[in-house]
């Protein structure tokens, strides 16, 4: 599995409707109220303004930026690839496990991959690019980056940090160093914490000269994409109510996994994942696929193998629905009946 939410793809194998699969491979926001904005005629009618005054506004007062640090895109995976076409460094560190794309990405560079698990202060040569995502994918594990930071801008680095899991657990950013290295760049998804998989919005924080740099097509984001994203990063009330959500339902998740003892290890997570594995990994994703709830296989990652499979935290009902089929008497590491 390259990417979570193929439910399409797994749907037409059970021979039922997406909606009918609980997809715990998606890691997106359990919070999803409804849109507190209005649908208008001049959405559709009109061309947008290519220049999204007003969402890098909002998003440089949310994020305490500047307008002219924010660079937009139809997601963030078109930002990653947008940014490593810039780069003209040829060689490139993969602190892996990461997300794929950002391997795809780099796929005319010289790369290099450096296990995080093992070997995260491996030596690195001077003026190349290094990549770091943070809070991890797919284990959700937030490192304290200052030592690495250092030692990255000593060799003169471009520096790519993936933060868009950071906002769950309201952790530290290196946003502000942009303003004092010309060199790092922060990769910014929107899709994840706002619950907002459908809007294609993606961002890189950098200073107002790289931004420059960046071109894309006009009207490259649509009006209902700019609107939605403004009303939705101005609204208080989300925030609130995703942190009170995250922390109840991603406690409940864990202690579903835990007390089945279907796991070797459940990796700490400081995202809204967890990374489990276990010996019989293949046998529990296909058990639950049966029952129409998709987890996420993880042998396409690095480092990782066919023994680790992902969960998202999701809500309640989707908890309950997974607790009565993990938890069940004849479930154990030792004679696992799958």
């Amino acid at each position: 599995m390259k990417h979570g939410a193929n439910i399409y793809k797994y749907a037409k194998k059970l021979q039922c409707t997406p909606n009918e699969i609980i997809d715990f491979s998606s890691n997106i926001n359990l919070h999803n109220p409804k849109m507190n904005f209005n649908i208008t005629n001049d959405m559709i009618v009109k061309y947008p303004d290519s220049s999204y005054k007003k969402l890098k506004k909002t998003i440089s007062k949310k994020y305490n930026i500047k307008p002219s640090q924010v660079s937009l895109f139809n997601g963030a995976t078109t930002a990653i690839f947008e940014l490593l076409k810039n780069l003209k460094e040829k060689k490139v560190y993969l602190y892996a496990p990461l997300y794929g794309e950002y391997e795809k990405a780099s796929k005319n560079k010289q790369i290099i991959k450096i296990n995080r698990f093992k070997n995260i202060y491996q030596k690195i040569k001077k003026n190349s690019i290094v990549i770091f995502v943070n809070p991890s994918t797919p284990d959700g594990k937030y490192y304290d980056l200052k030592k690495l930071f250092l030692y990255w801008k000593k060799q003169n680095c471009s520096i790519i940090i993936d933060e868009s899991f950071l906002e769950f657990e309201k952790l530290d950013s290196l946003r502000d160093e942009i303003n004092h290295y010309k060199k790092l760049y922060i990769i910014q998804s929107f899709s994840k914490f706002n619950s907002c998989a459908g809007i294609r919005v993606g961002a890189i924080f950098s200073n107002k000269k790289n931004s420059k740099k960046f071109k894309n097509p006009l009207w490259h984001l649509s009006t209902f994409d700019t609107q939605f994203l403004i009303s939705r990063l101005k609204d208080k009330n989300f925030k609130i109510k995703t942190y009170k959500k995250h922390k109840k339902h991603k406690k409940q998740l864990y202690k579903i996994l835990k007390k089945s003892n279907l796991f070797d290890k459940i990796y700490r997570s400081d995202a809204n994942f967890f990374l489990t594995k276990s010996k019989n990994s293949k046998k529990i994703f296909k058990y639950l696929l049966t029952n129409k709830i998709l987890s996420r296989t993880c042998d396409s990652f690095d480092f990782l193998g066919e023994n680790h499979i992902r969960f998202a935290v999701k809500n309640a009902k989707s908890h309950k629905k997974l607790k009565s089929l993990i938890l069940k008497p004849e479930f154990d590491n030792k004679n696992t009946q799958i």
